[in-house]
């Protein structure tokens, strides 16, 4: 027969059911007695046991008990009472808490227990069996009564957790006066992290001149400051949230289930190394870097005196160029990548104002999907971790010694700025180290598995599933550096930037005009992309290296290109010219000498009268006057209006 669910609470003894006052019972000691020795529960070695509190005899499960009185007892408890399997698992909880030594005295009481309870039922009394118990383990006999009652409250599973010390140890606090005590919090609990000493010395000479009284000693209240700031809330007060955020565990990321070149993420490092750069002056290079998230493998790098928006875009650039379009992108949210022209219209880019008007950056012309990162989070970027090895490879490299300037003010090694490695050097070894960091075998990461991260995304390329979007010509010259209002020259039709110069034959047309144009300013060998100034495509502008002032070989050259681009005009000339200049002459008509017109006005002249000449209408001249006018011109005498003495 299975025992029924556990109740509030599971034994009785006789006496106890008398108190439920149950119809279906007897209602007298004997009465009862005799059910259970017509019902034979004491045969029922399961739900009977023997009682070894005070008074001795049995108790009882209640699901011997008939129907009506168990549920009774279900109905009577279970509303207020706490569940057992609560009040269980509070007191095994509280057992886990205990040290060792605490939990082997408890299974040594449940040992003397269980030894009362087998002797018991041997045939011995109780009070003979516990006298018998107790002498043998050395204790108390009223000792062991109170381990026998604890243990036969509870069920059999929970005695060891229920017969467990429970000694609550030293809980008073020395007396201390509220403001001494505030007084040595505030001054403790600060981000300038003084001392617990300082602060004690500093609050005692208060505590003197305004007469604060009690105050125990330093180690009583340290103890106490201990106690009631936990060691996080201490961390936070004294050396801030990030202190404090990094008790907690971090995430563990994982970047198995990206494909190569299927997200990237991108991260300045700036060198602890003097170099000189062209111009001669001296200071420590800054490089951007993009690495691939799924191998590890540094994609791409460029190197400058700084942080900016043109290192971002070029070495993007090479990434588009030489691996294909990733995307998506972890990026800083620094002003070189939060740039309009890096991400411009992004409406997540929190950094700068979004304006409609502003142009579209190359990241969202090109559907990359950008997330930004938090700043020094190395969970966030991988590619934190490739600098920390890069800085131990390229900063302590051998060929840059004197050249290492310490990765702190007071870490500075003795030959600090003894050299500076030129440009050109510095970019070399970086660019070689990369490689080195690439190729490297027995990578251990989830993705590597002990090949080298190259391997690793030169595998991963190769895999059917895998598609990568690679960029057309027009998509890699957007991604050039831009440089506005470049004049083509004159009589040359050249571009000179940066000290190069750059000539394509499109460019004729366009001379003294500004244009734009795109370039990568680190490689001003490679052909220059020239748009107008509203961003259409007009041609690419090869570079006019120079030569040496004797090197014949380059002037034969360059005569033969001359001749060959003169010729080719003039063949283009005469391709189109349809007509001959004789033709031409031919076909223009001779020209007329022209009738010229009579005036209707004319100006009568004077021939020695007072009178001056009036200008009339030629149908109103009379025949004889206008006669007389015309002979005297032919004779050449012109008669003028003499003033006379009244001003007339």
């Amino acid at each position: 027969m299975s025992i029924a669910p556990i109740a509030p609470r599971e034994w009785f003894t006789p006496a106890e059911l008398l108190e439920l006052a149950s119809p279906a019972l007897p209602d007298t000691i004997r009465g009862l007695n005799l059910l259970i020795e017509r019902q034979s529960w004491r045969a029922d070695e399961r739900r009977c046991r023997v009682r070894f509190g005070r008074g001795g005899g049995y108790e009882y499960h209640y699901s011997l008990f008939p129907a009506e009185v168990q549920a009774s007892v279900l109905a009577a408890a279970a509303p207020s009472a706490e569940p057992p399997a609560s009040r269980s698992s509070a007191a095994w909880a509280a057992f886990e808490r205990l040290p060792e030594k605490a939990k082997a005295e408890a299974a040594r009481r449940l040992a003397a227990v269980d030894k009362v309870e087998k002797l018991a039922k041997g045939g011995l009394t109780r009070q003979l069996a516990a006298s018998f118990v107790a002498g043998e383990i050395g204790c108390a006999t009223r000792t062991l009564w109170n381990w026998i009652s604890a243990a036969a409250e509870v069920a059999r599973a929970d005695r060891l957790a229920a017969l467990a010390p429970r000694h609550a140890g030293r809980t008073a606090t020395a007396p201390c006066d509220p403001r001494a005590w505030d007084a040595l919090v505030a001054d403790y609990l600060r981000p300038e992290q003084p001392a617990f000493e300082t602060c004690y010395g500093r609050m005692m000479r208060a505590a003197a001149a305004a007469g604060w009284s009690p105050v125990p000693s330093s180690k009583t209240l340290q103890r106490r400051m201990d106690a009631e700031f936990p060691r996080a809330v201490r961390t936070m007060m004294r050396e801030g949230r990030e202190a404090a955020a990094r008790i907690f565990p971090h995430q563990r990321r994982d970047r198995s289930h990206f494909h190569a070149l299927q997200a990237v993420n991108a991260d300045g490092h700036k060198f602890d190394v003097f170099v000189r750069w062209e111009d001669g002056s001296i200071s420590r290079p800054m490089m951007i870097g993009f690495q691939d998230l799924y191998s590890g493998a540094i994609l791409s790098h460029r190197i400058d005196r700084s942080e900016n928006k043109v290192m971002v875009r070029l070495a993007f650039a090479d990434v588009v160029t030489t691996w294909g379009i990733p995307e998506k992108a972890w990026l800083d949210n620094g002003r070189a990548f939060a740039s309009k022209w890096i991400t411009g219209q992004m409406a997540n880019r929190f950094r700068f104002k979004v304006k409609d008007e502003e142009p579209e950056g190359i990241l969202k012309a090109l559907g990359v999907e950008v997330h930004w990162t938090t700043p020094y989070h190395g969970q966030s970027k991988p590619i934190e971790r490739a600098w920390k090895t890069l800085c131990e490879e390229v900063s302590k490299h051998p060929r840059f010694a004197g050249a290492y300037t310490g990765n702190a003010p007071d870490a500075k090694p003795e030959n600090y700025g003894s050299k500076a490695i030129p440009i050109d050097t510095f970019r070399a070894v970086v660019a070689s180290e990369i490689a080195a960091h690439n190729t490297r075998s027995g990578r251990k990461s989830a993705t590597a598995k002990g090949r080298s991260f190259l391997a690793t995304l030169q595998e991963s390329l190769e895999q059917d599933g895998t598609i990568v979007r690679r960029a057309t010509t027009e998509q890699r010259r957007m991604l050039l550096a831009a440089a506005e209002a470049v004049t083509v020259r004159k009589p040359t039709a050249e571009i000179q930037l940066m000290g190069s110069r750059y000539w394509a034959e499109e460019l004729v047309d366009l001379m003294g005009e500004k244009v734009t144009v795109r370039f990568d300013p680190q490689d001003l060998a490679a052909p220059l992309a020239v748009y107008t100034r509203d961003n259409r495509f007009i041609c690419e502008a090869e570079a006019l290296g120079d030569v040496a002032f004797d090197d014949v070989d380059a002037a034969r050259a360059h005569a033969r290109k001359r001749a060959d681009y003169v010729k080719a005009l003039r063949d283009v000339a005469a391709a189109e010219r349809r007509l001959t200049i004789d033709e031409l002459a031919a076909l223009l008509p001779a020209a007329e000498a022209p009738v010229p017109a009579s005036p209707r006005v004319v100006q009568i002249p004077n021939f020695g009268t007072r009178r001056s000449a009036a200008a009339v209408s030629m149908e109103s001249l009379e025949e004889g006057a206008f006669a007389a006018g015309v002979k005297a011109l032919e004779s050449g005498v012109v008669a003028f209006r003499q003033r006379n003495t009244d001003g007339l």
